[in-house]
């Protein structure tokens, strides 16, 4: 686990050392061990018809003319052999019944019956020394009773053996180079390629905090690119977030300043003021602003909450939403003399999504739908959920709003022209941001039927 981890906090350089060099390894291994064997079969072959030839030699000497067996030895022949093989050289005469015997006596006899006609190669030792020999079986004359013949050859290994060590030691300094030069080479071709991103970094690096322009990406691989494209991108978004949230602020303090202007000009009239009731009124007037002010700045602050909180899904009952802002909104609803009621789902409607910025959005509806309702009137909540989504709905048989105003309604700050005194012109704002957040949408439309308005919020299923 540790060493994964290290593998994915290490740099190019070290990840190429970690695991192309032991790969280079392993395959270099390979190909030696190829290369020895191929070497190995090599010298046999060379070696092995060099040997063959002794054999045959010797072969050719054997004759049974005196009735007997009789060798005439090819000394010339054997010595030449000799030198060409570095070592000693053996060799064994026999008849097959085992009376007449030339030569070394006790050379290891073949692992396998001999094939009159069919030489046959095989090692040995022979007093300690491994020894390559090579066997053959010539067939019994039919004109004559003479037994068979067998005629052995033997050569010492070594000079096989140095032959092989040569090779394979220059095969091994051949491939270490080559391996030196492909982790150069490697290592040139990684620089080179890695020069981009270090040159992009450097560039990241000497831009001022302010600088949110993107980055160019035309000197640069098409890999490289595609990462470019998406930090120009989340540039993009980091730059919208940081004018919203500029945005936020010059509109909060506007808000805020405003209420605060009132009340300060609220408190010296009524410093100046000598009638006891005047002052009565504005210490009346004083409550009203803090009202609106405290209404204000807490839908400033849900209104940047909506904004920046992180969306934390997750599943919930829509009846109990309902109820919960019913309940809180009772008795708003019963000072203003409205009929404020919900209808719940007759089956258990179970949702996905952030529970507390939907109950935010959908007071601020139901409390924007009690504020601009006349008194004696309807202002209903409901739920409803399908194959693609669910949806809160916030109906009231108020004024209404002229379909001209409606989709504009749900910007920061803007009111309807039958808008109440007093309003910040932020519900519909929350309501729209937190829909969007949830990637839904708030829609206005008019009541089907009378007079009055209909809020749908609306979001998709996960």
């Amino acid at each position: 686990m540790r060493l994964m981890q290290r593998l994915r906090r290490a740099s190019l350089w070290r990840l190429l050392a970690l695991l192309l060099l032991p790969l280079l390894a392993v395959v270099t291994g390979v190909e030696l061990w190829m290369t020895r064997h191929d070497a190995l079969e090599a010298a046999n072959t060379a070696y092995d018809r060099s040997l063959l030839g002794a054999l045959k030699a010797i072969d050719a000497n054997v004759s049974h003319a005196s009735g007997g067996l009789s060798v005439e030895l090819p000394y010339t022949m054997l010595e030449f052999f000799e030198l060409t093989a570095s070592g000693n050289v053996y060799f064994r005469v026999a008849s097959s019944d085992g009376l007449v015997e030339l030569g070394n006596a006790d050379l290891p006899a073949p692992p396998a019956p001999l094939v009159p006609g069919v030489p046959q190669f095989y090692d040995a030792v022979y007093f300690g020394e491994s020894v390559r020999l090579a066997a053959y079986q010539r067939a019994a004359s039919a004109d004559t009773p003479a037994p068979a013949v067998r005629v052995q050859v033997a050569e010492s290994t070594r000079s096989r053996q140095e032959f092989i060590h040569r090779f394979v030691r220059r095969a091994a300094q051949r491939d270490g180079l080559v391996l030196a030069l492909m982790v150069l080479g490697a290592a040139a071709v990684l620089a080179v390629a890695l020069r981009p991103l270090a040159r992009l970094a450097q560039e990241v690096q000497a831009r001022r905090p302010e600088d949110m322009t993107p980055l160019a990406d035309s000197e640069l691989p098409a890999d490289i690119r595609a990462l470019v494209g998406a930090v120009n991108q989340q540039m993009a978004r980091t730059q919208d977030l940081v004018a919203q949230q500029r945005q936020f602020l010059d509109d909060a303090s506007h808000q805020l300043r405003t209420h605060l202007t009132t009340l300060q000009m609220q408190i010296d009239y009524a410093r100046r003021e000598p009638d006891a009731a005047q002052v009565q009124a504005t210490l009346a007037a004083l409550g009203g602003e803090i009202a609106r002010a405290t209404r204000s700045t807490q839908q400033l602050l849900a209104l940047g909450r909506s904004d920046t909180a992180a969306v934390d899904c997750a599943p919930f009952d829509l009846a109990e939403l309902l109820r919960s802002v019913a309940l809180e909104l009772l008795p708003r609803a019963r000072a203003r003399q409205i009929d404020f009621g919900i209808q719940v789902p007759e089956a258990a409607l179970q949702a996905v999504g952030d529970s507390g910025l939907l109950r935010e959005a959908l007071t601020n509806l139901a409390a924007n739908a009690i504020a601009y309702t006349p008194p004696q009137g309807t202002v209903t909540v409901s739920a409803a959920g399908d194959s693609l989504g669910w949806n809160l709905a916030v109906e009231d048989n108020g004024p209404g709003l002229p379909a001209s105003e409606r989709d504009a309604l749900g910007q920061r700050y803007r009111r309807g022209s039958q808008a109440a005194t007093g309003g910040s012109g932020l519900g519909l704002a929350i309501a729209r941001s937190i829909a969007e957040r949830h990637r839904g949408s708030l829609r206005l439309q008019a009541r089907a039927e009378g007079p009055g308005l209909q809020a749908i919020l609306w979001w998709p299923r996960p």
